[in-house]
Parts: structure tokens; C-alpha cells; sequence
């Protein structure tokens, strides 16, 4: 079903809103509740827009998928985290900022598929990286939406997206463990069967993903989770115990099962592994070994040995998320022709973006997989410091075995 475009609304309107339509108990335990929402009031929605509120069971069920338990909330490194372009008509105008902390993995897997969009899909005069730089903020905004819509789709089979809204009203009484965190009591959910209408939702409501203060990055993972369907992605972990999360050095950081979800729109911990066949039903399979529009590559001295599926390295379009020793960033080519024609991959150049404010262009490298003048030894060990090379050529590497690349002047990252 598709939900008519919700309104945003005033702080007076929306507290008449909610005292009419909540029951006396939800409402005095909203006024109990303290700090209000940090949502700025124009991006909360009217509790009477449409959609479905979340429900307790709900509620539960995503905290059990993430955190493995119910009383764990996000981090404030998490709950600042928000989809952020730099400034437009720049040269890094198609670009996401991305702190360091395990929000990075999901903004620059979105940000590959904006890339795509922009590389690839949106009708302009422009071309090569002026597509990425000759945009205006409206235009990031059209965007991010059709990334978003893209991940969304995906992981609702191509039959299905649910996008997840704040409203102004609280639709949770937390009951036993539940630790109430005022945002995810609040989210409402709308669902979408066709693909277009989905993304112009979206767009008509960009800001609250893109706004500061939005939470955009919870939204937009709570979304994911829900297009998928908390049982469906309980199917993927194999009916694991394992959460989606992991706490990593005092830092919330994503799991495999939620790249490969990104990516594939599988929470499956073994879909980006080499080698990996998911089971006996033979459609299924072919899915598998359908190349996808973003790939991926990896790269850590740890995983040397460990190969990421062919399909991934070799996707339909050259935009790949890179895993490189644990960090995430995005290469990326401008000649679609790049992974079709093999004529092409004798020469050519890729693109480098890694989401740090340091960052001020795209580096530019160029990558020759016929001149070899560095070939190693297979007999030595090639993380020992005569043979160490940045990890980005690393990564490449894993694509192209054997080929050189030349930063064009850049100081090499990672």
C-alpha cells in the first residue's frame, strides 16, 4: 500500500494531535518521559499522517536483531549520525561526510549507490566527474533518495519497501527489559509495493534523513531491517544468535550480515565470502551468481587468504565498496564499459573517496594490470616490510592481481 505524503506540522498542532488520539496511560507516560525527542520539531511527523506505528513486539524484535538483547540503545556517536553532503557545485559535491566509528560502513555503502546514480542514471549534459561535481543541493537530495530506494527495494525483494519516519507521538509503553530511548517509540512505518513511489516518498521527506538531528542513519537502518523483515533477516544469520551489532573498542560497529544486507539485500555473514553457496534451491543459487549494480572488495593482513565473492568483485557497474583494513571508503571508474569489455581493463583510471573531512578531492588513480614492476615473490611473506604497499592497492589487487597503480600525485590513504 502507498501512504499519502505526510505533512510536517507545528509543535502546538502536534501536541493537540497526540492528546487526542493516545490513550491516557500512553499519554501521561509521554510526559514522563525525559529528555523530549532531540528531533528537531519540523522533522517530526503528525501521529495521524498514515503509516503503522511501531508496536512493542516490534520494538523488541529490532533491539534482539542489533544488540542481541533489549536494554542496549545506540551510542551518541550513533544518534548524531546523519546523511551530510559536502558543499554543492564542488568538487566533492556527490560526497557524504562519514566520522570515524562504525556509522562509516553504512554511509559509504550509500554513498556508492549515489555515486552509481549520479555515474550512471540521472539524465544530464554533463559528463565523467562532472557528473559528481555540477550538482545542487536539491539535486543531492534526488540523490540520496534514489540510494536509499535502491538499498530499500533490494532488501524487500523487489517487491516491497518499508521507510521508517519519527513522529511527534509516542506509540510504546517499554514493559520488562525494554530501555525506552524516546526515538525508536516513536517511529512510524510506511510501506511501499511499487519502487518509484517509495523513492518519491523519500525524496518528499529527504530531511529526515539529511537534517541534523534527524538520526537519519538509525532511520534509514531501521528501514532496511523492516523492508526485509526482522524474520526474514533472522533467516539470513542462520538462526544465530548473533547480532547485527558488535561493540568494538568502546565503538558500535557493523557486522558482515549488515554490509552483505547493504549490498546483496541478504543479512547473510557468509554472502560476501568467496565460495559460498547459499543451499539447495537451485533459483536461489542463480540469484547468488547474478552480478548486483555496487560491488565489494576487501583488504586487511588478517583476511589475506579470505576472497570476497566473484559477483561482488566483478559487479555491473565500477562503483565498489571497499573494506580495507577495517576502514570503509568507495573506488569507483566513470566508463561503465569498464567491466564488460576486456579491452578496457588494459589501462585505465579509478576513483578514490574515503569520508573524512581531510579529504578535499577525489584522488585520481591510474591502474595498469599489464606492467608489472612490482612482482613479488609468492615465497615470501607479502606483509613483511620490504613488500608492504598501501592498502587501497592491496584491494585492487584482489580485482586485478599483478597491477600497478599510480596515485597521480596523491599521497596514498590507509
Amino acid at each position: 500500500m502507498v501512504w499519502k505524503s505526510a505533512k510536517l506540522i507545528s509543535e502546538a498542532r502536534a501536541a493537540l494531535a497526540m492528546d487526542h488520539l493516545e490513550p491516557e496511560s500512553l499519554r501521561g507516560h509521554r510526559r514522563r518521559l525525559t529528555p523530549p525527542s532531540a528531533v528537531p520539531e519540523p522533522l517530526l511527523l503528525s501521529p495521524d499522517t498514515g503509516g503503522r506505528p511501531i508496536s512493542l513486539e516490534m520494538a523488541m524484535g529490532l533491539r534482539k536483531l542489533l544488540f542481541g538483547n533489549v536494554h542496549h540503545v545506540f551510542s551518541c556517536e550513533w544518534a548524531k549520525a546523519y546523511f551530510r553532503f559536502r558543499e554543492p557545485y564542488s568538487d566533492l559535491a556527490y560526497a557524504l561526510e562519514a566520522e570515524k566509528g562504525g556509522t562509516r560502513a553504512i554511509l559509504m555503502a550509500v554513498q556508492a549507490h549515489i555515486i552509481k546514480y549520479l555515474l550512471f542514471e540521472r539524465n544530464t549534459e554533463y559528463t565523467h566527474l562532472e557528473r559528481l561535481c555540477r550538482i545542487s543541493r536539491l539535486e543531492q537530495g534526488q540523490a540520496l533518495a534514489a540510494a536509499l530506494a535502491d538499498t530499500l527495494w533490494a532488501a524487500g525483494g523487489g517487491g516491497r519497501a518499508v521507510i521508517c519516519l519519527v513522529t511527534a507521538a509516542v506509540h510504546v509503553t517499554p514493559s520488562g527489559d525494554y530501555k525506552a530511548d524516546n526515538f525508536t517509540e516513536r517511529i512510524q512505518l510506511f510501506e511501499f509495493s511499487e519502487k518509484a513511489a517509495a523513492q518519491e516518498f523519500l525524496f518528499d521527506h529527504i530531511n529526515c534523513f539529511k537534517g541534523e538531528g534527524s538520526h537519519g542513519v538509525i532511520l534509514f537502518l531501521y528501514s532496511l531491517l523492516f523492508s526485509r523483515t526482522l524474520e526474514r533477516v533472522q533467516e539470513d544469520l542462520d538462526c544465530t544468535a548473533t547480532p547485527l551489532l558488535k561493540f568494538s573498542l568502546g565503538n558500535i560497529t557493523c557486522t558482515q550480515a549488515v554490509l552483505s544486507l547493504l549490498l546483496t539485500g541478504r543479512a547473510s555473514p557468509h554472502e560476501l565470502d568467496g565460495g559460498q553457496e547459499p543451499g539447495p534451491d537451485g533459483g536461489r543459487v542463480e540469484a547468488w551468481r547474478q552480478r548486483g549494480p555496487v560491488g565489494y572488495l576487501r583488504w586487511g593482513r588478517a583476511q589475506a587468504e579470505q576472497q570476497v565473492c566473484p559477483r561482488l568483485r566483478t559487479p555491473r557497474l565500477p562503483v565498489w565498496l571497499c573494506s580495507i583494513t577495517g576502514r570503509h571508503g568507495v573506488l569507483f571508474g566513470t566508463d561503465s564499459r569498464l567491466l564488460s569489455d576486456w579491452k578496457t581493463e588494459r589501462v585505465f583510471h579509478l576513483y578514490f573517496y574515503n569520508g573524512q573531512q581531510e579529504q578535499t578531492k577525489t584522488a585520481h588513480l591510474t591502474i595498469d594490470t599489464h606492467s608489472h614492476h612490482w612482482e613479488e615473490d609468492r615465497s615470501e611473506d607479502p606483509s613483511s616490510p620490504g613488500k608492504r604497499r598501501p592498502s587501497v592497492e592491496m584491494a585492487i589487487r584482489t580485482k586485478w592481481a599483478g597491477a600497478t597503480v599510480s596515485w597521480n600525485g596523491t599521497d596514498p590513504f590507509f
